[in-house]
């Protein structure tokens, strides 16, 4: 299946992308069979130059855009958004909240602790009740030989 993706170049903390058509089984940074168009998200407004002939004909091909190819691709005009990201934009919400990853770990650690002391009310029954009932199997320890010595 033929993709449209972007392509990420630039220097280390200084991302651009080039628009490409690619097969879906290429790495990100891998083959790609054209380049149609370029994006810059450091510049404000963000830089977004794409090849409009080019587009429509590997769009025409059935080359299918990712969800920020697709974003990029309807900000030039050259396809109409989706209606998930339509309704997005009506709601109010943004697409994706971006969290720090010290944010994310004190999260996840926060979660972990409350699952720990917080248990089902299934799991305490049948907790309560193992504890009341002792097992009835019965263990027969072997008595130890003893060891004569013998002298002779």
């Amino acid at each position: 299946m033929v993709k449209i993706r972007l392509r990420r170049v630039g220097a280390k903390k200084q991302p651009s992308y080039r628009l490409v058509i690619a097969d879906s089984r290429s790495p990100r940074d891998g083959a790609f069979i054209t380049t149609i168009g370029h994006y810059n998200p450091l510049t404000n407004p963000e830089t977004v130059v794409i090849n409009e002939e080019k587009a429509r004909h590997w769009l025409d091909q059935g080359a299918q855009p990712t969800d920020t190819a697709a974003r990029l691709l309807a900000k030039a005009g050259i396809i109409a958004e989706s209606k998930v990201r339509i309704e997005k934009i009506k709601a109010g919400a943004p697409a994706k909240p971006k969290v720090s990853k010290k944010k994310v770990k004190a999260g996840v650690t926060e979660k972990s602790e409350t699952a720990t002391t917080e248990e089902p009310e299934a799991v305490k029954e049948k907790s309560e009740t193992a504890t009341t009932e002792e097992p009835e199997a019965s263990v027969t320890q072997k008595p130890k030989a003893s060891k004569e010595k013998t002298k002779s």
